[in-house]
């Protein structure tokens, strides 16, 4: 069998005006694991509330950071499957879940190159019904309709390999040194409640509302392997472990939240203002639940986060950039696609 290979993103408006932003946020924002309302009730948000007012405040945002190639996401994400062509020898394709660069046109760049066995490659390090769970769910349906004799092995949440946290880790130490800072905040999307809930394959361990001492995400148990909350301060403990922080000079935060309903707390823009105003002076923030830099780290991150820290009296703000195209990202990424092509790979 001839193997290939496809990353998958998030994806991106075609361009920033309204219009385009519109249609991606229709398709974005009607996923039933996005927003995982009835259909009738999903309608009446979207389409008739969120798509009459949100497309033209987006606009704004993807202008701030739109750059001269296109969409920072699409652009970076070519890059690191350019980087990644060079070290292996298997066909890599990239697609987005949502926008123009479709997961069916990937599969089939990949079949027409003679391909009959695709690793799918979700680009997110943690699980979620929003992101990995969305991405394999429309892969398989899509295989089904137009691509039957095609197997598809998707590669699960890869937030606690001792490789992945050592890459980050490194990538978290490079931008920090010289930086004097007081606190480091680890900022990962939201997702509501209720997901984490969903994703519970025990239906009784996971407490997402257990803000303080988050009992069940310390408590092992298989309900871990598909929990987002619990892989989020995973990742922050193993980070924080292999670089030696001091408790006290970290900490974690959700950013994102939309509607009215309780979403994973504490939130990010909050935890900013609050550090700002107990006299933090300097503060870096890394975003770990996303490897390319996009619109929530390059607007909602590092425009809106400075700016509340500078309104509550802060001073230096430092946003570490994601993993985008980094060279050492780019030659874990290519080990373990090696090791799947050959031999058993390290991330299962």
């Amino acid at each position: 069998m001839k193997k290939g290979i496809l990353l998958v993103n998030l994806g991106s408006p075609d361009s920033p005006e309204p219009k385009d932003v519109k249609k991606y946020l229709g398709e974005f924002l009607m996923d039933e694991r996005v927003i995982d309302v009835p259909l009738w009730a999903r309608n009446l948000l979207v389409k008739g509330i969120i798509l009459n007012t949100r497309p033209k405040t987006s606009a704004k945002a993807y202008k701030k950071i739109w750059w001269d190639e296109g969409s920072p996401l699409i652009v970076i994400s070519e890059r690191l499957q350019h980087k990644l062509q060079k070290q292996v020898d298997c066909p890599i394709a990239l697609a987005m879940r949502y926008g123009s660069m479709t997961i069916k046109k990937g599969l089939q760049e990949l079949v027409d190159k003679g391909v009959d066995e695709v690793l799918l490659f979700p680009l997110y390090p943690q699980f979620a019904m929003a992101t990995t769970e969305t991405i394999t769910v429309l892969a398989e349906e899509i295989r089904v309709l137009h691509f039957p004799n095609l197997k598809i092995e998707s590669v699960p949440a890869f937030y606690n390999k001792p490789d992945y946290i050592k890459v980050l880790s490194n990538s978290i130490k490079k931008y920090l040194e010289g930086k004097n800072y007081e606190h480091l905040l680890f900022s990962y999307h939201g997702v509501p409640e209720r997901h984490i809930r969903k994703s519970d394959i025990t239906k009784s361990h996971c407490k997402p509302s257990d803000k303080i001492d988050c009992v069940c995400c310390k408590t092992p148990s298989e309900a871990h392997e598909f929990c987002y909350k619990h892989q989020c301060k995973e990742v922050t403990r193993l980070v924080a472990e292999k670089l030696q922080f001091e408790e006290g000079t970290y900490s974690t935060s959700f950013q994102s939240r939309l509607g009215f309903d309780p979403w994973l707390q504490p939130y990010t823009d909050r935890t900013i203002e609050r550090l700002g105003k107990q006299g933090v002076k300097t503060m870096a923030i890394v975003t770990p639940a996303f490897v390319s830099d996009c619109l929530e780290t390059l607007e909602e991150i590092a425009m809106e986060g400075e700016e509340i820290f500078h309104e509550v009296g802060g001073k230096e703000f430092t946003t570490i950039p994601c993993l985008n195209d980094d060279d050492e990202w780019v030659a874990l990424l290519s080990k373990w696609i090696k090791e799947w092509v050959t031999v058993e790979p390290s991330f299962v």
